[in-house]
């Protein structure tokens, strides 16, 4: 069996003296892996970074072994961010997290969004708002969506500003005000028809809203955390803010 694709590059793990074991994140065939001869060698060593967007042939002999793979280099995002200490967490986050998907399942649309992501991984501006974006995108893709398109005591769309951090929906701002105090906030960002500048709190109010989820919703019940680069990043980000 055998097939091509592209992907980004999750992980690397050395196989034997010469080999390595590389994860994907593919367009069509979702969370795979494959054996790369000579994954060690000086000539493929800045090919095999994670992050870096890449063409796949897979070939095995049935398609659930491992198999062997080969791969072309078709952008690297990893360079691009090895002197940005906070980017550079950013994207390793974002390959672990990624690592939560079901192997060998397609998920087209997160695969999209995370290429535009690690197309601004350059723009500090930019990339934080959308790596809140994707971890959304992430918990949807996962199951666990947030409801952010009305109130959920009240059924108002209007003035959303908080979520619920039990049922994952928005509750507006006259019917949290008495629960304030127990509710996660709302980035103006996230909340749909809402145009405003996206500032430092935003972004620190966006990553705790997406790793409350992803923390109570997926990965406690796993019995895991949440990655430490994420925490490097938006640590840093939260002294900012």
């Amino acid at each position: 069996m055998h097939w091509s694709d592209e992907g980004v590059i999750l992980s690397v793990r050395p196989h034997g003296e010469t080999a390595a074991v590389v994860e994907l994140f593919t367009r069509s065939h979702g969370r795979h892996s494959g054996l790369v001869h000579g994954g060690r060698s000086r000539k493929l060593r800045p090919v095999l970074q994670i992050g870096n967007h890449v063409d796949a042939a897979w070939k095995g002999r049935l398609s659930e072994q491992l198999g062997h793979i080969t791969l072309e280099l078709r952008r690297g995002y990893a360079a691009s961010v090895l002197n940005d200490g906070d980017a550079l967490s950013g994207l390793t986050s974002m390959s672990s997290l990624t690592r939560l998907l079901p192997e060998r399942d397609p998920h087209p649309s997160l695969y999209e969004i995370t290429l535009f992501v690690l197309s601004f991984l350059d723009d500090a501006s930019v990339w934080p708002a959308l790596m809140v974006r994707w971890e959304m995108a992430l918990l949807e893709e996962l199951g666990f969506g947030l409801d952010l398109a009305a109130c959920a005591a009240t059924g108002s769309t209007d003035d959303l500003v908080y979520v619920s951090p039990k049922s994952g929906r928005a509750v507006s701002a006259e019917a949290g005000e008495p629960y304030r105090d127990k509710l996660l906030r709302l980035p103006p960002f996230l909340a749909k028809g809402r145009q405003a500048p996206v500032t430092p709190e935003d972004i620190r109010d966006g990553f705790a809203l997406t790793g409350h989820f992803l923390d109570v919703r997926v990965l406690a019940p796993r019995g895991d955390v949440l990655p430490e680069a994420r925490g490097r990043f938006t640590a840093t980000l939260g002294r900012a803010a």
